[in-house]
């Protein structure tokens, strides 16, 4: 089992400087660089406003790119076993994809990753009143949330370590959500070809916070084939069962006996057509796992998710501070986003593992709060390690 490097605890939290422009090298023990960061123009929004992407480039042949609008990841290239280079995160040619495609693609997605029930919740004796923009209840931060917003950005370097700081400020109100709330995303680009995420928040007034990344991945080469044969390894004996809205029923169900059982590993597409009440609600897999945290939310990091794609070997280990993982199989993709080098994207051609809270928190007090208060500090990190197995 891969494990993240312990030393990275303290990165996220460093102010460090970093460059504006051009590429900063990450120098090792022995002088040889190990990671760069490079900036370049991406387009224009509609009203003016540059949009950059960021390069991070490993020795190990690594290679991420990410926008500061939304803090959108729009590539993630790995090698497999033989060493074949390829992009594994599902992406758009320009920046027109992200702004127009309603698909969360790579982004950055809150205030509040996932749902809130009815588009509201209640604070002390005060009932707010979300945006609703999924049916009746309230998505991912809203109609726009932080995956259509223009990010402040600074590149640092670290020892052997690379990343980008991304800064935006919420003011009060946003999308209906009390307080203003200063958020900062960072990834981190190791040597060691971990991506880590770290989230940290605060706020002027009581408001719910859940952060994550939304990501499409697809371990065998963005838009070639569907993942169904991926082999996925999920460390959680329990998930929440939802409605027909997808809002927690608040039942927190065994997955022993079920096709939501991925305590060994098992091809995604293995049972997704049983005939299963679950499975029939998302026309696949679109659920939160209730992830087993021995040690309670505790701060530390657990192994959360492992996946193989067993034709290229590559895997991707996760690991996170959080206590839910939302694992979606792109059930809804329908052929009409057209990615990168005109690759038409088709029903399950792509798996989120969005590391969260878990939905509709806001609304179910038995579930681990999302209540951020003034004085207290939002903070989430998740570590994706990239490998082969050969």
């Amino acid at each position: 089992m891969h494990r993240p490097n312990r030393a990275l605890l303290l990165l996220g939290l460093l102010a460090l400087a970093g460059c504006d422009r051009g590429r900063s090298p990450a120098v090792n023990g022995a002088g040889a660089v190990s990671v760069t960061a490079e900036q370049a123009p991406y387009g224009m929004l509609a009203d003016g406003r540059q949009v950059s992407a960021y390069t991070l480039t490993n020795q190990r042949g690594m290679t991420v790119r990410v926008l500061d609008y939304g803090a959108t990841i729009i590539s993630i290239r790995v090698p497999d076993r033989n060493g074949s280079s390829d992009d594994v995160a599902l992406g758009f040619d320009d920046l027109a994809g992200y702004v127009e495609v309603p698909r969360y693609f790579g982004a950055v997605v809150g205030r509040y990753g996932n749902r809130i029930a009815n588009g509201r919740f209640t604070i002390g004796s005060r009932t707010y009143e979300l945006a609703r923009n999924n049916g009746a209840n309230h998505l991912h931060g809203g109609e726009r949330g932080f995956d259509k917003v223009l990010w402040s950005a600074r590149p640092f370097q670290h020892g052997d370590s690379a990343g980008i700081v991304f800064s935006y400020l919420s003011p009060d109100g946003d999308q209906g959500y009390p307080g203003a709330l200063q958020a900062t995303v960072t990834y981190t680009l190791t040597s060691a070809s971990e991506l880590v995420v770290d989230y940290h928040a605060t706020t002027d007034a009581p408001t719910h916070v859940n952060l994550t990344q939304h990501t499409f991945f697809n371990l065998a080469g963005a838009g070639k084939r569907d993942v169904l044969e991926h082999r996925l390894t999920l460390h959680a004996t329990a998930y929440t069962p939802v409605d027909s809205t997808f809002i927690p029923t608040g039942e927190i169900a065994p997955v022993a006996g079920t096709p939501f059982d991925f305590r060994t590993p098992a091809a995604m597409g293995a049972r997704i057509r049983d005939d299963f009440p679950q499975l029939r609600i998302g026309n696949g897999y679109n659920h939160n796992w209730v992830l087993d945290r021995p040690g309670g939310l505790d701060g530390r990091l657990v192994h959360a998710a492992r996946v193989l794609e067993p034709e290229s070997g590559r895997t991707l280990d996760v690991h996170t501070t959080e206590p839910g993982l939302q694992f979606f199989t792109a059930n809804s993709l329908d052929g009409t986003a057209i990615g990168r080098e005109g690759r038409s994207y088709q029903r399950h051609y792509g798996f989120c593992l969005e590391t969260q809270h878990y939905p509709d928190s806001p609304n179910q007090p038995q579930f681990p709060s999302t209540l951020l208060r003034p004085g207290e500090a939002y903070r989430s990190r998740t570590v994706f390690a990239f490998g082969v197995s050969e």
